[in-house]
C-alpha cells in the first residue's frame, strides 16, 4: 500500500512539472467557438458583413493578442504561465484575450509584492 501511494505521489510530480514545461511556450488555442458567441451576439444579420464579418472581426482580434503574448511572454513567470493558461482555457471557449488579462494581472501583483518586500511593507 505504501509502495502504491509512493508510486502516485511520484507520477502527480511528474505530471505537474510537465505541465510547467509546457508553459514555456505561448499556448495554441481554438478561439472560433468563442468567436462564433460574439458574433452571433454582437452583430444583427441584416447589417454590412453580418455575423461573418463579426467573427472574422473577433478572431483578428484574438490572433493579435496571442502577438502581444509572444512579444511579452517571456516577462512571465512559469507558475503564471501554467496558471493562467488552464484558467483561460477552462469551460471549453478558450481566449487570448482572458490569458493576457491573467497574466498581466499576476505579473503586476508579482512585481507589487517584490517593491512591498524590498522596501520592508506589510
Amino acid at each position: 500500500m505504501r509502495l502504491v501511494f509512493q508510486v502516485c505521489f511520484a507520477l502527480m510530480a511528474l505530471l505537474t512539472l510537465s505541465l510547467d514545461a509546457f508553459a514555456d511556450d505561448v499556448p495554441v488555442l481554438d478561439v472560433k467557438q468563442i468567436c462564433r458567441g460574439i458574433a452571433s451576439q454582437a452583430a444583427n444579420p441584416t447589417e454590412r458583413g453580418g455575423p461573418d464579418l463579426a467573427f472574422n472581426d473577433c478572431v483578428k482580434s484574438e490572433q493579435a493578442v496571442r502577438g502581444e503574448i509572444a512579444k511579452a511572454w517571456s516577462t512571465f513567470a512559469v507558475p503564471e504561465k501554467g496558471h493562467c493558461t488552464r484558467l483561460a482555457t477552462l469551460g471549453g471557449e478558450p481566449s487570448y484575450t482572458e490569458l493576457i488579462t491573467c497574466l498581466e494581472m499576476a505579473r503586476d501583483v508579482r512585481k507589487l509584492r517584490s517593491t512591498e518586500h524590498t522596501k520592508g511593507g506589510n
